[in-house]
């Protein structure tokens, strides 16, 4: 709260300052010269709207996220390419039209006196909440549960490098998770040992780790992507000791210069702009939706009520973003009690399914309801389709990777959906997850909007199943 407080002042103030040094300059302020109420009014309501908009930006380009880890330095250059771009923004929004402008000089004098009004301002509060935040970090108030991966030798060296600047990190070691048979003496001595690394998962939850710094041999190399592939769809930062190749390569990128040198595995699969907008897209889609389709809805409700007995709506328990469980919504297309003898996939003639369901499938409409999973959370429009916990246990033995599908939202329909279809056998499904894969590392806008158009092909072809 600090951080953005400062933020919210710094704009504030900049904003008052540049008002008056404008006035100055246009030589409209006079001794003697008093605001009249209206001024005052439009001077406050400009101040706090112009605020709104910099808290607006910093928030889409990611500046409140992880604001405990932050660097001064690293900060204070940020801002700085910031600062021009909002400043920019501003100046063609409000000041370029700006009738009391007679001298176009006056536009260079006007746009670099508010950057650095804005720059210098921000930089001194800014720095002052950081600093604030970090003593916190520094003096244990607030500190990250950390598991070191590994037990040999290079383990016991990145622990005490680790224990001696983990007061600097914030980072509280809890344990370590040993890889292969080899288990270092003196680090069993001093570090607790809390379960084989193939347990991660569960370890993450039970130790509420907040980081997981990997450090094995390069013998035991083959053995990253393993345990990269456990930790996918865990919200836990992972870092990892690079080797001396990657280090005079150059590719090794340190925050802390000395620090322990790690290479973080970044989670991120948008920029934060692209994932607030659409987060944005499907709330406001979501409920447009919702609201000009209430005859469909109210058509559909009917139909299945009297197409058999039982209820409307028909809700089963999928497994979402971080592996979190969810509950989601459809309309019953299937007669009641249609999986007494345990889950069962559907296909193409299957008995369970009502004549009116087997039409609502082909035309998608028994997904309706998940419009309001999207709105509350639950579900992204575009993502990979959520699957039930019987099924994931039974597809991560032939295919860990499906793990890394729980790294973003489950959506109403997905790239795996329109390309291979619905899946019959687990088989199938692990089939349509190179589909899933695809559409998570080529993530974008432009994607989803694809997809979404593949979607309205296939319903109005119905091709659904």
């Amino acid at each position: 709260m600090k951080l953005i407080a400062a933020d919210f002042l710094a704009a504030l103030l900049a904003w008052v300052c540049f008002f008056l040094l404008r006035k100055y300059l246009l030589s409209e302020m006079t001794p003697g010269y008093r605001f009249s109420e209206g001024a005052l009014f439009t001077l406050t309501g400009g101040a706090v709207m112009i605020a709104a908009f910099w808290m607006l930006l910093y928030a889409l380009i990611g500046e409140y996220r992880d604001i405990f880890r932050k660097s001064r330095l690293a900060e204070i250059i940020r801002l700085a390419r910031v600062s021009i771009l909002g400043a920019l923004i501003i100046f063609f929004a409000f000041l370029l039209d700006d009738q009391g402008v007679s001298n176009y000089r006056l536009y260079y004098k006007t746009i670099t006196a508010y950057f650095l009004l804005h720059f210098f301002i921000t930089a001194i509060l800014r720095t002052w909440a950081v600093t604030s935040v970090q003593r916190l970090v520094h003096n244990g108030t607030i500190s990250f549960n950390t598991l070191l991966v590994g037990s040999n030798a290079l383990a016991y060296e990145t622990y005490h490098e680790l224990a001696r600047t983990s007061r600097h990190l914030g980072l509280k070691l809890v344990g370590f998770a040993p890889v292969g048979d080899t288990v270092d003496e003196a680090l069993a001595a001093e570090l607790p040992t809390r379960g084989s690394y193939k347990r991660l998962p569960a370890l993450i939850r039970a130790l509420k780790l907040e980081q997981i710094v990997i450090a094995i041999e390069p013998s035991e190399h083959r053995m990253i992507q393993e345990i990269l592939t456990l930790l996918e769809g865990t919200n836990t930062r992972v870092s990892i000791l690079p080797d001396l190749y990657q280090m005079l390569l150059g590719s090794v990128k340190v925050n802390h210069l000395f620090g322990t040198p790690l290479i973080e595995i970044k989670h991120d699969l948008l920029p934060l702009w692209q994932e607030v907008t659409k987060r944005g897209l499907d709330i406001a889609g979501s409920l447009l939706f919702l609201l000009l389709a209430w005859p469909v809805y109210a058509f559909t409700a009917i139909m299945v009520r009297t197409s058999s007995p039982g209820p409307i709506f028909y809700s089963q328990e999928r497994v979402g973003r971080l592996g979190h469980p969810f509950r989601i919504y459809k309309f019953r297309s299937m007669y009641v009690d249609a999986e007494k003898m345990g889950p069962s996939l559907s296909s193409d003639h299957d008995p369970r399914i009502t004549p009116w369901g087997r039409f609502m499938r082909k035309v998608r409409l028994d997904e309706l309801p998940q419009f309001w999973n999207v709105v509350k959370g639950d579900m992204s429009l575009v993502g990979p389709r959520p699957e039930r916990q019987f099924y994931i246990d039974q597809i991560v033995k032939v295919a860990p990777h499906y793990r890394h599908l729980h790294r973003v939202r489950p959506g109403i329909t997905s790239l795996g959906q329109v390309k291979y279809g619905y899946a019959e056998t687990v088989a199938q499904m692990v089939e349509r997850l190179k589909f899933d894969i695809l559409y998570i590392e080529n993530m974008s806008l432009a994607m989803d909007f694809r997809v979404m158009l593949y979607t309205l092909k296939i319903i109005v072809e119905g091709r659904g199943k």
